[in-house]
């Protein structure tokens, strides 16, 4: 499933962030790459040590939180690290799959979904787009600034090179209660099918069988 999200981070909250980055200290994102990535990304990343870093994490985080709709469909059990990237005068990062295991020690989890938070308007910059290998071909993502496109990390994609402006987005991992992206799918149309019928009739008989449903899949795929 890829799901693309609009408004996850607000008007204010963007501004505030852009702000806030413009003084920010960017490294390159070879950095951080796989042996295997490091010959395909050419991007910057917010460096480790700025303390914006943290701010921006605690920020995605939250906006997550708020969000019905990721946390139906990803029925999220940890979130990983948040990064913040860059892309500018060609900056491009070639097809790679996410790491299937994130972080270190306490803070290690399973990539079972990615995303990314477009912060920069896309009016702004030019090329630049998230190409997202699925079964009916390529997607390509390029969204409004503060929406989401949330994706499994077992795809194959890339950035497209970025040809003029700057590009900058919020990009993280987050490891599901369900591991299995068809059940994923499945409880996810559960939950927005119930929701439209309780919107439309209350809390009616095909609601609560729905409910039902979706409680008792989710009982026996869960992983607490």
């Amino acid at each position: 499933m890829i799901l693309c999200l609009a408004d996850i981070l607000t008007a204010g909250e963007r501004a505030d962030l852009m702000a806030a980055l413009a003084g920010a200290t960017f490294e390159p994102g070879v950095a951080t790459a796989g042996w295997h990535a490091r010959m395909v990304k050419a991007n910057e990343q917010l460096a480790a040590a700025d303390p914006l870093r943290r701010t921006a994490e605690q920020l995605v985080h939250g906006a997550l939180a708020r969000s019905a709709m990721f946390q139906m469909a990803a029925l999220p059990a940890r979130l990983g690290a948040v990064m913040v990237n860059r892309y500018a005068d060609g900056g491009t990062y070639g097809d790679h799959v996410d790491n299937a295991l994130m972080g270190a020690g306490a803070t290690r989890l399973r990539s079972d979904l990615s995303f990314t938070i477009f912060l920069s308007d896309p009016r702004h910059y030019e090329g630049g787009g998230l190409i997202i290998e699925s079964e009916t071909g390529q997607q390509e993502i390029r969204l409004p600034a503060g929406a989401m496109v949330l994706y499994p990390s077992s795809t194959l994609h890339r950035v497209e090179p970025v040809t003029a402006g700057v590009r900058l987005a919020c990009v993280g991992w987050c490891q599901s209660l369900v591991r299995d992206a068809g059940g994923r799918q499945i409880l996810f149309d559960l939950d927005v099918a119930r929701r439209d019928v309780f919107e439309k009739d209350g809390k009616t008989a095909a609601f609560d069988r729905l409910t039902r449903a979706h409680a008792n899949l989710l009982r026996m795929w869960a992983e607490v």
